[in-house]
């Protein structure tokens, strides 16, 4: 009697050998006598796009040189290229001698002419209770009137300047405005650094885009479906543009249009600078769609077991493109055929009849 390992080896081999005679589908690898007791589905056209692929290119959405916006020396850098940096972590931070001097002398500032507007509203307030006694002559009320204003205008201006020596100060440290990657570093630790000079450049890697260009023949189909797809990992996976824009121009040379793909906030696996492949839908067609785990592979043999007449078929088919978990069968396959959901349990059951077979014959 045949081994176990000698069955299932057979009832995956021989249908390969099926698989050559492509002549012949109907022909059953094994009839069995009853119908088979696993899991099938019906295959059927499905609407799907119809689309085109062009190849694009990863932006990074936030993309950021921060500058010096007032003078000093560099007395602390924590990152470098290629760390990763949280929102709100300092960057750079600066000497801030002159700085805090300057915010300092601004607050006294803002203290004399406090006291002086308090000491010329107080002076106010007793030269109008006696001139609405009619004691002090109009001149003399006019006169304390325009020392309060005054005061209160050297105040203002004084608080102003305060707050501008305060922002100069703050200056001296610079933080992260979003969370990312540092890409490039302009300065050193120790570099003295005027206000515009680059000190730090980095990427966010929450936010990506896709820039392409695209012929000016397919521009207003993109235009009116406005949808799109990253192809990955050979068409396993697709990831849908959030929001498709087309460029109102085209570039003169080229005659092509830029095409803008702004991608959803999640963790895609792409990074900046990386080629993709972008799917643009140009219209609708039905497919034969099977499930990807439906499939049997075996070296450059990928086939179907089709159910019929309570028996099992291992059946050669040619594929076209992928959406999802599921493929196009361009041959091989016509709409209302049943086939396994799993090869292995179809190769399973094969397995059982042939032991079946073995045991009557004994």
């Amino acid at each position: 009697m045949p081994s176990l390992r000698g069955l299932l080896l057979g009832a995956v081999v021989t249908p390969a050998l099926v698989l050559t005679a492509c002549s012949h589908p109907q022909a059953p690898a094994v009839v069995a006598n009853a119908a088979a007791p696993i899991p099938v589905l019906t295959v059927s056209e499905q609407v799907t796009p119809r689309d085109r692929v062009w190849d694009g290119t990863v932006q990074a959405v936030n993309r950021a040189t921060l500058s010096a916006q007032t003078a000093g020396r560099v007395v602390e850098l924590p990152f470098d290229v290629n760390d990763y940096v949280p929102k709100g972590a300092v960057v750079a931070r600066f000497t801030d001698v002159e700085q805090g001097s300057a915010a300092r002398a601004a607050a006294a500032q803002v203290r004399s002419a406090q006291a002086a507007y308090t000491d010329a509203e107080a002076q106010y307030s007793r030269i109008a209770q006696v001139y609405a006694r009619k004691l002090v002559s109009k001149a003399q009320y006019d006169q304390t009137l325009a020392a309060r204003d005054s005061a209160r205008a050297a105040l203002d201006a004084a608080q102003q300047n305060a707050r501008a020596a305060l922002q100069s100060q703050n200056y001296t440290v610079v933080r992260a405005p979003y969370a990312g990657i540092v890409t490039q570093r302009f300065v050193q630790i120790g570099e003295a650094v005027q206000p515009g000079q680059p000190l730090i450049a980095g990427i966010s890697l929450n936010q990506l885009r896709v820039e392409l260009q695209v012929p000016q023949s397919d521009v207003d189909a993109i235009r009116k479906y406005a949808r799109a797809w990253v192809v990955l990992d050979g068409g396993r996976k697709r990831i849908e543009a959030a929001k498709v824009i087309v460029f109102p121009y085209a570039d003169p040379t080229t005659h092509t249009f830029t095409v803008r793909l702004e991608l959803p906030p999640a963790d895609t696996g792409l990074n900046p600078g990386e080629v993709v492949q972008v799917a643009f839908m140009i219209g609708s067609r039905p497919r034969l769609l099977v499930p990807d785990s439906a499939l049997l592979q075996r070296g450059e043999i990928t086939g179907v077991y089709v159910v019929r007449d309570g028996g099992i078929t291992l059946r050669q088919v040619r594929l076209g493109a992928r959406f999802g978990a599921q493929v196009e069968v361009i041959s091989g396959l016509t709409a209302g055929e049943t086939i396994a959901r799993n090869p292995l349990q179809a190769v399973a059951w094969l397995v059982k009849q042939h032991r079946k077979s073995n045991d009557q014959g004994a």
